[in-house]
């Protein structure tokens, strides 16, 4: 049996943000139970993407903008968020994590980041799926 649901993140600006605890608040009842799983999560925009790192990394918002600057010479910008549309491809919209015990089964030192890319902001729609 499967268990879903949808659930906003709260606003943030652009960079980084270690969202683990933020999400386990939204997924716990779909956790119960749970001897042996997986809980996927897929965020539902394209200006901000999921991602596992290290659970304090203070330097990855900088070098994503590094790797995609907003000085380049873009061609799509009727909406002004070809960058982020760059990032989000890039990092990717989904991530998965093994459920053992009812437990995110995460290693030490890692945790969940929203990485938003655009300035302003925004509040985030997650589809959580436990399987």
């Amino acid at each position: 049996m499967g268990w879903q649901k949808t659930f906003t993140l709260n606003r943030r600006p652009k960079g980084c943000h270690l969202v683990t605890e933020e999400v386990l608040t939204h997924i716990r009842p779909g956790l119960e139970g749970v001897k042996i799983g997986m809980l996927y999560l897929f965020i539902q925009h394209t200006s901000a993407a999921l991602t596992i790192n290290e659970n304090y990394d203070p330097d990855m918002d900088m070098a994503l903008d590094k790797i995609v600057p907003e000085s380049l010479d873009w061609v799509h910008t009727d909406e002004g968020h070809e960058v982020s549309h760059t990032k989000t491809s890039l990092m990717g919209t989904s991530i998965c994590v093994p459920i053992t015990d009812g437990r995110l089964n995460l290693g030490t030192w890692q945790g969940i980041y929203l990485t938003e890319f655009r300035h302003a902001p925004h509040q985030r729609r997650v589809v959580a799926t436990v399987l």
